[in-house]
């Protein structure tokens, strides 16, 4: 399967940003044991990178990095092994490096204009963010009204529950953060929590 495809079969991408490096790869370790195998780690994170580099030589993972900010950065983590680069922005610098590794680009937008200037610049899949706030699953439905070739992945403020719902509304697949990566329950060691929301998004909503 092609990224884009396995990024569809997922579903949900767990939006992996804690404190610490050794907190995401103990979320990384719970979510794995519901079947999760697709994973966005955030630059954000400290040593985020060799986090990448560690998780992406195995072959059953897809891991790619999220909040990307520049195109140093993405070559940084596609050198790591990312398959996919998520920016919260567009900036067209990024496309380049990605399409020459063979990993997919999703920056962020908002906007008929901003979705528009993104499938321009060259996304292979147009990030929703903030997708909660911004009205939910009928932004979603909205936007996919007028750009129906585009895949869209809204993130942002999505529970567990309401994941059908924008799969429902077009959604390509959908991110996930602190509903699924809990950083406070993860430091708290409280993988029943973690596994019971992964195990959750897993049976189908």
């Amino acid at each position: 399967m092609t990224v884009l495809e396995r990024l569809r079969a997922a579903r949900v991408v767990p939006v992996v940003r804690t404190p610490t490096a050794a907190l995401a790869a103990t979320a990384v370790a719970w979510l794995r044991e519901a079947g999760l195998t697709v994973f966005e780690i955030t630059l954000t994170i400290p040593d985020a990178i060799p986090l990448i580099h560690a998780l992406a030589a195995d072959p059953a993972l897809l891991v790619g990095a999220g909040t990307v900010p520049d195109a140093a950065a993405a070559a940084s983590c596609l050198a790591a092994g990312a398959q996919f680069v998520v920016s919260p922005w567009i900036d067209a610098s990024l496309a380049g490096p990605c399409r020459e590794a063979g990993a997919a680009w999703l920056p962020g937008a908002l906007t008929p204009t901003e979705v528009r200037a993104a499938v321009a610049a060259g996304a292979d899949v147009v990030k929703i963010f903030p997708a909660a706030s911004a009205g939910g699953p009928a932004h979603v439905a909205a936007l996919r009204s007028v750009f129906p070739g585009v895949a869209f992945c809204p993130t942002g403020g999505i529970g567990v529950g309401d994941v059908a719902a924008y799969l429902a509304a077009g959604a390509a697949f959908v991110g996930m953060g602190g509903a699924l990566v809990d950083a406070k329950r993860i430091a708290q060691g409280d993988r029943g929590a973690i596994v019971a929301a992964a195990r959750a998004v897993m049976g189908g909503e």
